[in-house]
């Protein structure tokens, strides 16, 4: 695993970019497709073309590190915007929701309401979100809602996969066997309609849909783009940054545009065959549903043909396509879907992390150190700090009785000194100063008759 310090800002930047650069990563686009992506990313983030480019070279270099942003000496405060100066920027962009923050700032200083150079792009640009106006919000707002699609489909495999959540039946598998509702996480090829995986699983959280998307990859390798729609589950820092560092776009279905996740919907439909089969028999455990679910899918879905597919299987079509499947270690995928939390070393040198225990070492008290983890199996973490070598510790087992307190590190020890050095400076000082008040009383003048 890399080392690295995590920076909160720089990955919430970096994710925001690798959002902006992503359409451009599909490949084989031909110069006048890409300058119009980046046109069109241009108008959608209110950035400008060279930015755009500097971001999707950076990233061709360095991967998804290269979109962190340098570090640098932080500028003197500037003066506060103030509301008037929020107010006619929203006019002026609603009077025309394609005007680019550069734009609304030329206006504003031809107008000499702002003197030239004083209004700073990020600073309106941020204020113009607060308040509902940025051009990704205004773009939203002049969509035409409720317009019909026509069918799509990718023409190779692994192009485009969709995700997808169904809820599924309650189980006994819940504290002294209460009943618990259990959901099923898809991923679906786009071009071959073939299941790449498919599994029930106790929780409805962002690990699942993480755990499917990591299934799906080691089992069939990188796929260029993910499709989600709006959930929550989807929608989190730790998605986005596993498919930056996969080299992913990551694609989100519009709001209230049911269209654009019609084939995940429709092999839903298909699921509520087996469930009402399903019910039947009655199973007892989550192995025993998804084995049964496995059968099931093998039977009619994967190796059933389908109209959209001219007559021929899912599975059929995904194998007879030419394109290459591009795997990658284990290790990597690993890392990738890695979470990131930090944690302050207490006095006994240990850490609590989701409800565990977990020894660091003395040498770490007091301070705040990186968590690095698994969302599946945390028993055991890795931690980071600063520019020490990462190291793994596993979870801490407390006994009956009172375990033995660890040495203190050489540098923590106590040192025994032969005497005080507090009173030894006191001695110094008190010294001079008795020195200096003779001084002073030598040179005192007097006059012949005794008086001063």
């Amino acid at each position: 695993m890399e080392q690295t310090t995590f920076d909160k800002k720089a990955e919430e930047i970096a994710q925001n970019r690798i959002e902006i650069i992503s359409p451009l990563l599909e490949n084989n686009i031909d110069k006048g497709k890409f300058k119009q992506l980046i046109a069109m990313q241009c108008e959608k983030h209110g950035i400008s073309v060279r930015t755009v480019k500097r971001y999707f070279e950076s990233y061709q270099r360095e991967g998804y590190r290269g979109l962190y942003p340098m570090k640098r000496a932080k500028p003197a405060k500037a003066g506060a915007i103030t509301d008037d100066i929020i107010n006619m920027a929203v006019v002026l962009r609603r009077e025309v929701p394609s005007r680019s923050i550069e734009t609304i700032i030329k206006i504003l200083e031809m107008e000499e309401v702002v003197s030239e150079g004083e209004l700073k792009r990020t600073t309106l640009q941020e204020n113009l979100a607060k308040r509902g106006y940025s051009a990704r919000q205004m773009k939203m707002y002049s969509s035409s809602p409720g317009v019909a699609a026509r069918r799509f489909s990718k023409k190779r495999r692994m192009h485009v996969v969709h995700s997808d959540i169904k809820y599924g039946p309650y189980l006994p598998i819940g504290p002294n066997g209460k009943m618990q509702q259990v959901y099923l996480v898809t991923v679906l090829d786009d071009s071959s309609r073939f299941m790449l995986h498919a599994q029930f699983y106790p929780v409805l959280d962002q690990t699942i849909v993480q755990e499917s998307l990591r299934m799906a990859i080691l089992k069939f390798g990188l796929m260029e783009a993910v499709f989600f729609d709006n959930g929550v589950q989807y929608r989190t820092k730790w998605m986005k940054r596993a498919c930056g560092k996969l080299g992913i776009r990551l694609l989100y279905a519009r709001p209230y545009s049911p269209e654009a996740t019609g084939k995940p919907e429709k092999f839903n439909r298909l699921v509520d065959n087996f469930l009402a089969e399903a019910a039947l028999e009655k199973p007892k455990t989550l192995n025993a549903l998804n084995e049964l679910f496995e059968i099931w899918l093998a039977e009619f879905y994967q190796n059933k043909p389908h109209a959209a597919l001219g007559g021929k299987t899912p599975l059929a079509v995904f194998n007879a396509d030419p394109t290459s499947l591009k795997f990658v270690s284990a290790e990597i995928v690993s890392n990738a879907f890695l979470h990131f939390e930090e944690r302050k070393v207490d006095k006994t040198g240990c850490i609590s992390f989701s409800g565990k225990k977990y020894e660091v070492g003395l040498k770490y008290m007091g301070f705040t150190v990186g968590v690095v983890y698994d969302p599946l199996d945390i028993n055991e973490i890795t931690i980071e700090y600063q520019t020490d070598k990462p190291f793994r510790v596993r979870e801490m087992v407390i006994g009956a009785n009172t375990g033995k307190r660890p040495e203190l590190p050489e540098t923590l020890n106590m040192v025994r000194p032969n005497s005080s050095r507090l009173l030894a400076g006191a001695r110094k000082v008190n010294k001079k100063r008795r020195a200096s008040q003779k001084m002073i009383l030598s040179f005192r003048k007097t006059d012949t008759n005794g008086g001063e």
